[in-house]
C-alpha cells in the first residue's frame, strides 16, 4: 500500500495533470481494486464552514491516525470557499486555508466550484498541489494543466450522466415504446465483468 500511494503522491507533482474520472456508487465503485490511497477531508458539509484552524485540526488527527495505522495516505484537504459562496475575497481565503492546510500535514489542495483560469493558476502557485472539479462548461484538461493544476477530477458527473440515460432510456420504453436511447451501451458480458472485479 506504501508503495500505491506514493506512486499516487508523485503523480501530483510530476508536472503533468493526473486526470480522474471517480467512482461514485457501489457500480463505479466496483470496477476499481480495493486499496483506497487518498482521502478527501472537507471543511464543510454547507455554510459556514469549518476555520482554517478546525480544518486543520482534523487535517493533524487524520494524519496522526495514519502514521499510527502504519498507513500511507494522500490527504487531499478540500475547502468549498466557492461551492458555499462565502463572500469577501474568495481567492485570499483560499490562500490563507492552503497555508494553514499544508502546515498541518496536508498533501493535496482540492477547490471544487473554481472555473476561472486566472484564480486557478494564482493557486496552483501555492503551497499544495491544486485538484479542480472540472464538468460542462468548465475549461478544458489542457487548460487547465497549463494553469498549473495537478489533478482533474469531475466528482459526481460520470454517475450523473449515466443515470441521466438512464431516465431517458426509460421515458422512451414507456413513450414511444422505441430503444434508441440503448444503442451505445457497454455489451452484457463487459459490464458483468467490470462489475464482479
Amino acid at each position: 500500500m506504501s508503495d500505491q500511494a506514493a506512486l499516487f503522491r508523485d503523480l501530483h507533482r510530476s508536472g503533468a495533470v493526473l486526470v480522474l474520472p471517480n467512482a461514485w456508487d457501489a457500480a463505479s465503485a466496483a470496477v476499481i481494486e480495493a486499496g483506497a490511497v487518498g482521502v478527501n477531508l472537507e471543511d464543510s458539509g454547507g455554510a459556514p464552514l469549518l476555520s482554517p484552524k478546525d480544518q486543520a485540526r482534523r487535517i493533524v488527527e487524520a494524519r496522526a491516525a495514519a502514521d499510527a495505522a502504519g498507513v500511507d495516505v494522500f490527504i487531499n484537504a478540500r475547502t468549498d470557499v466557492y461551492l458555499v459562496g462565502i463572500p469577501g475575497d474568495q481567492p485570499a481565503e483560499v490562500e490563507e486555508r492552503a497555508r494553514v492546510y499544508a502546515d498541518a500535514g496536508a498533501d493535496g489542495l482540492f477547490v471544487p466550484g473554481l472555473l476561472d483560469l486566472d484564480v486557478i493558476a494564482r493557486l496552483a502557485g501555492g503551497p499544495l498541489p491544486l485538484n479542480v472539479m472540472a464538468g460542462p462548461g468548465a475549461p478544458a484538461v489542457a487548460e487547465l494543466a497549463a494553469a498549473g493544476v495537478a489533478r482533474v477530477s469531475v466528482g459526481s458527473a460520470i454517475a450523473q450522466s449515466a443515470y441521466a440515460c438512464a431516465a431517458r432510456a426509460a421515458a422512451e420504453l414507456l413513450g414511444a415504446g422505441t430503444y434508441d436511447t440503448l444503442a451505445d451501451g457497454l455489451d452484457y458480458g463487459g459490464l458483468n465483468a467490470a462489475l464482479s472485479t
